[in-house]
């Protein structure tokens, strides 16, 4: 007598993998999309940073005068200030002070700001500190 065993998945043992690994996507996909837009507004609070330094040297540059009011984008810097790709900072000079915002393209409906010898500007509430809403 032989046995003829043949070794292999069923159906079924088949559809529930398919059925799990569908599960574990539906919950690791929002979660990666949070974690994207997480670093989108990393990227403009940075650029909101790096804006601070180059203010700063710009009126150490020039008598204590800050930029003047201009958009920067990657493609189009304003007084060799570029933001990273995406991210456009449109500055604001108040004489004395300055303030501005960033916004990203693959964001909608969120924007970051900062401001120095100036009034705030939502949503940042402390002087020289990014804040994003």
């Amino acid at each position: 007598m032989t046995s003829t065993k043949k070794k292999g998945f069923t159906l079924i043992e088949l559809l529930i993998v398919v059925v799990i690994i569908g599960i574990l996507a539906a919950i690791a996909i929002p979660k990666f999309s949070n974690t994207k837009e997480k670093a989108y507004l990393a990227a403009m609070k940075s650029d909101l940073r790096n804006l601070a330094t180059a203010q700063e040297a710009y009126a150490s540059d020039n008598a204590g005068a800050y930029m003047p009011s201009g958009t920067a984008t990657q493609a189009a810097p304003h007084n060799n200030f570029s933001p990273s790709a995406q991210v456009t900072v449109t500055i604001t000079n108040a004489g004395g002070g300055w303030s501005a915002t960033s916004t990203h393209s693959a964001v909608t409906g969120k924007t970051c700001a900062i401001f120095v010898n100036t009034g705030a500007v939502a949503p940042a509430t402390n002087e020289g500190e990014p804040k994003c809403l």
